[in-house]
């Protein structure tokens, strides 16, 4: 059973969805989304884990000051452990939550049982992206989160899904979000720091997931953070883009959770 927790925690409030019993992964959502994409994993929660989806401070349900870095979410991440009474987990996110991700390993590794970098890249934005992420602000302030995600629908699916049922599912997921979420949120993309000479210090176990598809964060990119960190896996995901959990569910969840095994 999946339940919804909500708390106040250092001025914010921090919701996210639950699932299973035991050792904990916290899976953080990539942009312009919230913890609803993680839905379906939900149901497949192995024996012995314990599956939390938050939403990022200002994405979904959660609320609080602007977080206009991936520091900033970083630390809330960090204050759920706290608040789980976890000494350590499992992170990873999609996209803009593995930027997150690594975040949280450059700030706390002690508190990384093991890293899941989904469709996510260490490279920062080019001149060229961060001149797209002000573009993508002003939509967001002039006609809302949908339009965001209208203008970023042609890249963020692969081309066997943009015919299917997933356009609408993400279009039900980004417009419970805020315009102001949504401007924040490419302000943490545009200023996201380079991780490449970070990942040398990750010496725990580490999955990287790609879509064979994904055109804004390209196999390309997960194999510089495979080759960058020692031991890591990769694995890519046929027919799919870059959200590659909601176009290939099951594959992503066999990959995930043999990865945990």
């Amino acid at each position: 059973m999946t339940t919804r927790h909500t708390v106040e925690m250092g001025g914010q409030t921090i919701s996210w969805l639950q699932s299973g019993r035991g050792r904990t992964l916290i899976l953080l959502h990539g942009f312009p989304l919230h913890a609803g994409m993680w839905d379906a994993l939900h149901a497949t929660t192995p024996h012995g884990w314990t599956l939390v989806t938050p939403d990022l401070r200002n994405f979904g349900e959660s609320r609080g000051t602007p977080a206009l870095s991936v520091d900033d979410h970083a630390g809330d991440v960090l204050a759920l452990l706290r608040h789980l009474g976890c000494e350590d987990a499992v992170i990873g996110g999609l996209s803009m939550g593995g930027y997150i991700t690594l975040a949280v390993h450059r700030m706390a590794p002690q508190r990384c049982r093991a890293l899941v970098l989904a469709d996510t890249r260490a490279e920062p934005d080019t001149d060229e992206a961060k001149a797209n992420r002000v573009r993508l602000q002003a939509t967001a302030r002039e006609r809302g989160p949908g339009a965001v995600l209208e203008a970023m629908l042609p890249k963020l699916i692969g081309p066997t899904a943009q015919a299917g049922v997933i356009p609408e599912q993400l279009r039900a997921i980004a417009r419970i979000n805020t315009a102001e979420g949504i401007v924040d949120g490419l302000e943490v993309l545009k200023t996201r720091p380079d991780a490449r000479p970070d990942l040398a210090a990750i010496t725990c176990p580490t999955l990287v997931v790609v879509g064979a598809d994904d055109a804004l964060t390209p196999p390309s990119s997960a194999e510089t953070l495979r080759d960058g960190i020692a031991g890591a896996q990769l694995v890519v995901v046929p027919d799919a883009g870059h959200m590659s959990n909601l176009e290939q569910p099951v594959p992503f969840a066999l990959a995930l959770w043999s990865f945990l095994r």
